[in-house]
């Protein structure tokens, strides 16, 4: 079994607004009993995608904040991947009237149009802060910190190399765990600049995407489409 285990994104992946369907739900339980592991990569914050999606224990571990913090779910224990926002930086933005305004352990988040309002605060506090896009949304968050820095951390724990990882996607912020994975895969609902980086894009929306990846992992460890994409499949040493 070359694929180890398969990384998903979240909203506009596995969800269709929010909601994963029970299709989906069946295709990721089979992954699983196949002895792979799951991973779910999101921007949201951890309390809201329990409270969206409660069947986290199907994944091993959970990117949540954008790659800010990683939760084990199988004893809750949760891990962070980056300093706290300074509690000026909030009170500054709740100022100016940005709203809404979530604030997670690390991660800041609002919509468009407040990047410019965002940056502004942070240029007139000198903050070292990076913006993250995705599709409306506007992520604040610890410089070098993203989903691709997360599934990193992910893998050192299940001591797994990112050749063994195939990914899911369907947005900007996706980018950075997409380009780690050995087959990076988008939904085809992504954008057009994912679907470019993508070795593949599956003929479904959404989790019909992912379930349709799902049963092409399953059916033959995807070295059909390996060989579709022009990559050489050879055994993990």
């Amino acid at each position: 079994m070359h694929y180890l285990a398969l990384a998903c994104d979240y909203d506009g992946t596995l969800a269709n607004d929010g909601v994963v369907s029970p299709q989906t739900i069946d295709a990721l339980e089979r992954v699983g009993a196949s002895g792979r592991k799951l991973i779910l990569i999101t921007g949201r914050l951890l309390e809201d995608l329990q409270k969206a999606f409660p069947r986290l224990d199907l994944f091993t571990y959970v990117v949540a904040e954008n790659g800010a913090l990683l939760y084990n779910p199988a004893d809750s224990t949760v891990k962070l991947l980056g300093e706290a926002p300074p509690r000026q930086f909030i009170q500054a933005l709740q100022e100016r009237g940005v709203t809404p305004l979530s604030i997670g352990r690390v991660i800041i988040a609002s919509l468009h149009p407040y990047e410019k309002v965002i940056v502004d605060v942070i240029d007139k506090l000198g903050l070292e802060r990076q913006v993250i896009f995705n599709k409306g949304a506007v992520m604040v968050l610890p410089t070098g910190v993203n989903k691709g820095t997360a599934l990193v951390a992910a893998l050192q724990e299940l001591k797994f190399s990112a050749h063994n990882v195939v990914g899911v996607g369907d947005a900007e912020n996706d980018h950075s765990f997409l380009s780690l994975c050995e087959c990076s895969v988008a939904v085809a609902n992504a954008l057009p600049s994912l679907k470019e980086q993508a070795d593949y894009t599956t003929k479904a929306d959404n989790g019909d995407g992912v379930t349709e990846l799902i049963e092409q992992l399953l059916a033959d460890d995807l070295k059909t489409l390996d060989q579709r994409v022009g990559r050489r499949y050879t055994q993990p040493t």
